[in-house]
Formats: structure tokens, sequence, C-alpha cells
């Protein structure tokens, strides 16, 4: 299954939502430091309800920590950005894709960005909405990575 990583995750529910959609799917999590809060944070707690033993989570000092070990493991780069070149439904994940959100106020750095394998954008049709909340973008990347990888197309 794909793994999720948060890079500079900044408010607490939001990263709380994600893991529990981990949680439900067996996921790995990643955040990649600095927090915009403590991994203690009561917000974060209570945004994963009692589901935290569930999740594989992994906290990484730094982008270079976390890119290290994530090439030693092998797999793609997908990136979620607004700008991204390829409609989300419109990739074909792979098992050992690190599916990439960054933080909710500036997405990801653009020295992260540059060395995705593909960049993925969600369509919206109201062109004045900029962005969807980051647990929202999150658990439709996943899905459908999901979708995609455990269900054959006939059901």
């Amino acid at each position: 299954m794909p793994r999720v990583v948060l890079i500079y995750p900044e408010i607490p529910p939001n990263t709380g939502n994600i893991a529990r959609s981990c949680a439900a799917t067996g996921t790995e999590l990643h955040l990649i430091e600095p927090l915009g809060f403590r991994i203690t944070d009561r917000d974060l707690k209570r945004a994963g309800i009692d589901y935290w033993p569930y999740v594989d989570v992994t906290c990484h000092r730094c982008w270079e920590e976390f890119h290290q070990m994530a090439q030693a493991r092998g797999g793609r780069y997908v990136g979620f950005m607004a700008r991204g070149k390829t409609n989300y439904w419109d990739v074909k994940y792979q098992e050992t894709d690190w599916l990439l959100f960054g933080s909710e106020s500036s997405g990801i750095p653009a020295e992260i960005a540059a060395v995705c394998d593909q960049s993925a954008f969600i369509p919206m049709p109201q062109a004045k909405v900029r962005s969807l909340n980051l647990s929202v973008s999150a658990a439709l990347g996943l899905f459908e990575a999901y979708r995609q990888l455990t269900f054959s197309k006939d059901q």
C-alpha cells in the first residue's frame, strides 16, 4: 500500500484526521518536521480518536532524513499540488508510492516538488476555491490509490 507523507503539517486536527484514514487502510504515515504542533497535542489525539495504536507513524527530523530513508526503501514520489500535471484519479498508483502532501499554508516546497516523479491535482470546478482541506485531499488521494490497488475494475 502506498505511504502518506505530510511535509511540515501545521494544524493538529488535520494530521489527526489523516492518521485516522491511515489507520482505516493500514497505511504508513510519515511526518516531516518542523511540525506546527507537538505530537502530544490533545487536538491531534482527539482527531485520531482511539485509533492511534493502529497507525504506523514515523516522525522525521527533516526532509533530508526522510528522503534518504525513502530512497533506500524505493518507490515513486507522487506530489499532490494545486498545479499538478495529472488528475489524481488518472495516476496509476503503485504499491510502493509515497503520496506527498505539503503544509496547509504553503503546500509542497518547490525544491521538494522538483524531485517528485509525478505531480497530481484534485480538480475543482469552482475557480475561486484555491484548495481543499489537507485532510480531505489526503483522504481522496489515499482512497483512490487504495481503490485502484485493492479492487478490480469489475467490482
